[in-house]
């Protein structure tokens, strides 16, 4: 998983509530577990002016001018805007999955559905919470200065908006271990793979047969 330390990239204002995750990838896109190239397929049906399928050349496809994330500078951003309820819907881990696969490091939203959440931090988005009325602050200096970076250094916990304020944002400090590591939940398992070999190897000698007969299943 790629480390997060300190990140500054364009904003994009995606000035919605309630951005479900059949918004951020429809439900036809859900048959592949690859993790990688959802990105042309993210926000589809709002970024295209037809319908799109699995397969298709998605550069192919006719955008939707209107889309905030089809408006240069946006559609170079790495940093989300939104407002309350950000991913809620279906528990899909899809959802993130599209979001990094476009260039996103993190959302900024007022609040986020519990799922989204967490899939999330396994996977290298941060999400920062704010308060309503920073969120709007942002939001108004984003709009002023189109093309505006942000600055968010997670070991300080702060996101920096010039000319506006530097704000500060909780995280849990496992889950910001984890991030600043690049840490996912293999990673994590991997380091205690000397204690599992060991355990697998005492295992073996006491209960031979039940390792006897999973090589014999194989």
């Amino acid at each position: 998983m790629q480390p997060f330390t300190v990140h500054q990239g364009i904003v994009a204002p995606l000035d919605r509530s309630n951005v479900d995750t059949d918004a951020i990838i429809p439900k036809q896109y859900l048959k592949s577990t690859k993790r990688t190239g959802f990105g042309p397929t993210a926000f589809d049906d709002w970024r295209y002016l037809e319908p799109g399928e699995p397969g298709m050349d998605h550069s192919q496809r006719r955008l939707n001018p209107d889309f905030v994330l089809n408006q240069p500078p946006f559609d170079r951003a790495s940093v989300l805007l939104a407002r309350e309820n950000f991913g809620c819907g279906s528990s899909r881990e899809h959802a993130v999955w599209a979001l990094t696969d476009f260039g996103f490091r993190a959302v900024i939203a007022t609040s986020f559905a519990d799922i989204f959440f967490n899939n999330s931090f396994k996977n290298a988005l941060l999400p920062i919470a704010l308060s309503a009325d920073t969120v709007d602050r942002i939001f108004k200096a984003v709009y002023s200065q189109p093309g505006l970076e942000v600055k968010i250094d997670l070991p300080a916990q702060t996101v920096n908006v010039p000319g506006v304020d530097q704000f500060s944002f909780e995280i849990d400090s496992f889950r910001k271990h984890c991030l600043i590591e690049g840490l996912d939940d293999i990673a994590l398992t991997l380091k205690h793979a000397d204690a599992i070999r060991a355990y697998e190897e005492k295992q073996r000698k006491k209960t031979p047969w039940l390792f006897n007969d999973l090589n014999a299943g194989c």
